[in-house]
């Protein structure tokens, strides 16, 4: 490897990094809001969106800058193409983090309701995963990565278990209706950031090993 492709690529991967942060801060600020319902908090997520939007589309032009400029093969194009998706599957986690704030800021009228155990539970989980999907890219550390990918499974139970709640909360009456379908709604963000936590999972399983490992779950627990 050239050391100009290198110093680049090493350039590239800080700045990814950077953008993860930012995105792990919005998960947090999104399920802070959806417990607290706060305004203030649900407007530094709108502010957070344009500055992940705007690095994202600078990564991708990086990435593509790198391509023509050095064009890399073997290890070095896997992790321009790792970065490239991960890149995407950050900014959609960003995008879903403003669409539980702004279930959050249709459910400040309900103050009153009970915010669902298993909502609180989903934001952990599909937070640590993000958390932990990342810092698998950064160690390229396999294990974690594919144990990212098995814990998805919790979240998607969890999501199951949070309907037939809701389901039950409706048919106390129809005063509940709306708060339990922003509640759903927000449940289905949580799950889907989980989802893009295990793409970036796969994408690293992808970078170490040259293994595409999507739609195959069932046969992670083998290293």
């Amino acid at each position: 490897m050239s050391r100009h492709l290198n110093r680049d690529l090493e350039a590239l991967e800080q700045e990814l990094l950077a953008q993860g942060s930012q995105v792990e801060r919005m998960i947090h600020l999104a399920s802070q809001a959806l417990k607290e319902l706060r305004s203030d908090l649900i407007e530094q997520l709108m502010l957070n969106e344009n500055e992940v939007d705007a690095r994202e589309v600078a990564i991708e032009e990086d990435c593509l800058k790198i391509l023509a400029l050095h064009q890399p093969v073997a290890v070095d194009l896997r992790r321009v193409t790792t970065v490239m998706k991960v890149n995407g599957d950050l900014e959609r986690i960003a995008d879903l983090a403003v669409d539980i704030g702004e279930r959050s800021q249709n459910l400040i009228t309900y103050g009153s309701l009970l915010l669902p155990d298993m909502i609180d539970d989903m934001s952990e989980a599909a937070s640590s995963m993000v958390q932990e999907a990342l810092d698998s890219f950064v160690r390229l550390d396999i294990s974690l990565a594919r144990e990212v990918c098995r814990r998805d499974d919790i979240v998607d139970l969890l999501n199951k278990e949070l309907i037939l709640e809701l389901h039950t909360l409706v048919s106390t009456g129809e005063a509940v209706i709306e708060p339990a379908l922003h509640f759903f709604s927000a449940s289905r963000h949580l799950e889907r950031i989980a989802d893009h936590a295990t793409n970036i999972a796969e994408d690293v399983i992808y970078l170490i090993e040259g293994e595409i490992a999507r739609h195959q779950h069932a046969d992670l627990s083998v290293s």
